[in-house]
């Protein structure tokens, strides 16, 4: 009779460690797989050879965002057909949900840690990750290997995606399969899947997300975290005229903004070459009357000479 794991009563986490610690290799099908979510399992993965059949593929298939999948559901027009540059644009868009993860939450050394092992599985050939992009895949199977006799595999089926989440906290159903016919044709799907043509190896791309964000094993430069703030700070500062807009009370009535020729970003061609430009709107001008009186016979000194 299979076990039922609703990370209630029983939790996938617990079934799945006991397994992988008698295990050689091992092969996960998800739909999302949080790459700080690994360390609830990565210390059973050491122990792999790396080697063919000896380490965890891990195959994730859900690119788009639930959002995504419903105005998909709800359009009116027909699926544009898959080419490489559609293929691409999913890559693309899964791997930058990789990236995204790791700007959410504040690092801890726990995290720290577990990325750090996962780069280090992922150069080892211990863990491979492909992203499968024909279309969405939203299956959750775990399958493990092992030298015993009677049931060389045993899997997991049912909801729990590889996360932290899914793995021991939130309410899940989940069922584990050792009957040898149905672990036979659970491993000929995801084989299936996983040699398909328009699956991606990413594990070099998850290797470099990893060590470009604050889980690097090289600390960072004081000067280099400087130049980063000071960059967003300048681009801030550029593109906000581009962006925001005051309400038009204040624009026409309250606070007018010169446009045209007379806007702030018009060059000053009153100014003399080595003077300080002067404000928007003409030349500076100096206070009382003897500046005005100044400012009239420099000008007609300008204009006879």
């Amino acid at each position: 009779m299979p076990n039922i794991l609703d990370n209630i009563d029983l939790r996938l986490v617990d079934s799945l460690r006991e397994m992988l610690a008698v295990s050689y290799g091992a092969d996960f099908c998800v739909g999302y797989f949080h790459l700080r979510g690994w360390r609830k399992i990565d210390d059973l993965i050491e122990k792999f050879a790396g080697q063919p059949g000896q380490e965890v593929r891990v195959l994730v298939g859900m690119f788009r965002a639930p959002t995504d999948e419903l105005l998909d559901a709800l359009s009116v027009l027909d699926p544009a057909p898959i080419g490489p540059g559609m293929l691409k644009q999913r890559e693309t868009r899964l791997v930058e949900s990789f990236r995204h993860q790791l700007t959410l939450g504040m690092p801890d050394n726990i995290s720290e840690s577990g990325l750090r092992r996962l780069v280090r599985q992922l150069r080892a050939g211990k863990v491979k990750v492909k992203v499968f992009l024909p279309y969405p895949l939203h299956a959750k199977l775990y399958l493990t290997y092992n030298d015993h006799p009677a049931a060389s595999i045993k899997a997991f089926v049912g909801s729990s995606n590889l996360t932290g989440p899914g793995l021991s906290e939130q309410g899940e159903l989940n069922v584990d399969v050792t009957d040898g016919d149905a672990t036979a044709k659970l491993k000929e799907w995801f084989e299936e899947r996983w040699h398909d043509p328009y699956c991606r190896d990413i594990s070099a791309l998850l290797v470099q997300i990893i060590e470009e964000s604050w889980a690097q094993q090289q600390p960072v430069s004081p000067y280099l975290v400087y130049l980063k703030i000071a960059y967003h700070l300048a681009f801030e500062a550029l593109e906000a005229p581009r962006e925001y807009r005051l309400p038009r009370l204040f624009e026409e009535i309250v606070l007018p903004i010169p446009t045209g020729r007379h806007s702030a970003r018009a060059p000053d061609a009153a100014h003399r070459p080595g003077e300080p430009p002067g404000p928007p709107g003409g030349p500076r001008r100096r206070c009382g009357r003897h500046g005005e009186d100044a400012h009239r016979h420099r000008r007609g000194k300008d204009v006879s000479g």
